[in-house]
């Protein structure tokens, strides 16, 4: 049973659980990019089974989303973070082929997603704005885009790096997520 008694921290069991899977969300779809990055590097026969991992992120997003926004706006934020698990994944690919004209064509994309992704989060939930989100998002493509490239030419201790900081960021866009959410749907 869920206590909605705030813990010694103020915070309430259901909203902990909310925080717990956005969160888990978040870092999933930081892990598994990463996993994608490093199988399409250097070649590995996981590749298949990586991509379908990570393309996965985008449902279980969805399945969290559906009953606050209801079906079709679950089903907007999962085409659309789809769609930017999609040109990362080619523009990783034109990296390592060294296609600069096919990099910055796929670069060019995923700003544009993400700044779809920003109007949406914020058309859906008041506590949202898109500033805030085009500013965590955009963090989120540079940081992974040099990830990428630290990992594809072999600056492997940067790119460990590299991924610390990815996963921070990652944390504090699930925070803001859930925080949102709790505010909009006076989760207690």
């Amino acid at each position: 049973m869920q206590s909605n008694t705030p813990m010694a921290n103020g915070i309430t069991a259901r909203q902990l659980q909310l925080m717990n899977t956005l969160h888990t969300l978040w870092m999933d779809h930081v892990i598994w990019t990463r996993s994608f990055i490093e199988s399409t590097a250097f070649n590995l026969e996981d590749l298949q089974f990586v991509t379908n991992r990570l393309l996965r992120n985008p449902v279980d997003f969805a399945n969290v989303l559906r009953p606050f926004y209801g079906e079709q706006n679950a089903e907007r934020f999962r085409t659309l973070l789809t769609d930017h698990l999609m040109i990362a994944g080619q523009l990783v690919n034109a990296a390592k082929a060294q296609n600069a004209a096919a990099v910055q064509e796929q670069r060019r994309r995923w700003y544009a997603n993400a700044d779809e992704l920003a109007d949406f989060l914020s058309r859906i939930n008041p506590n949202w704005t898109r500033r805030e989100w085009q500013t965590l998002l955009y963090e989120h493509l540079k940081m992974t885009e040099d990830e990428a490239v630290q990992i594809l030419t072999g600056q492997y201790a940067a790119g460990v790096a590299q991924f610390d900081a990815i996963r921070s960021q990652a944390m504090r866009m699930a925070d803001e997520m859930a925080d949102g959410i709790i505010r909009q749907f006076q989760i207690r």
